[in-house]
């Protein structure tokens, strides 16, 4: 079988590291298209959400496209392979049902970059946040639907 694209690059052991910042991407199964569908993209910016509620992150920003999904999140109680089974867990039963389809809902890798000290966190989130405009799909990312962040825009 030949290996994914881009799949050299990711780490079958991950180091979490508490109140650390990661900008994180995580595609769907074979790049389609659920969330072009409003009510399974709510599904997957709500269960961010109620992880940051529970504590379990603090979520700084987030951006789903329609096959990917973007977040900065700083860790708290999780490590990050634990946090992002529990996302993409719940989040699959979810959207699967939405969407009345069965099998897998993303891949199983995911990339992660923790942000250095000598990173602005700013640039990072308003890069992350600008990715619908670069994809030509809005002229201003605030007219996008599906992004989230706790800071100003």
């Amino acid at each position: 079988m030949k290996p994914l694209k881009g799949s050299h690059k990711l780490r079958g052991r991950r180091l979490s590291i508490e109140n650390q910042a990661y900008f994180i991407t995580t595609a769907t199964q074979g790049r389609s298209l659920f969330f072009r569908d409003p009510t399974a993209a709510a599904v997957v910016i709500d269960a961010l959400k109620w992880l940051d509620q529970q504590g379990r992150m603090i979520l700084d920003a987030a951006v789903l496209m329609p096959d990917h999904l973007h977040c900065v999140a700083e860790l708290k109680t999780d490590g990050l392979p634990q946090l992002m089974h529990s996302l993409k867990s719940y989040t699959a039963k979810q959207v699967n049902a939405v969407l009345k389809r069965q099998g897998s809902l993303w891949q199983d890798q995911y990339y992660e970059h923790a942000i250095r000290k000598d990173e602005d966190l700013n640039e990072v989130v308003l890069y992350m946040l600008h990715n619908p405009v670069r994809a030509g799909m809005v002229e201003d990312f605030h007219s996008y639907p599906f992004w989230y962040c706790r800071w100003s825009v």
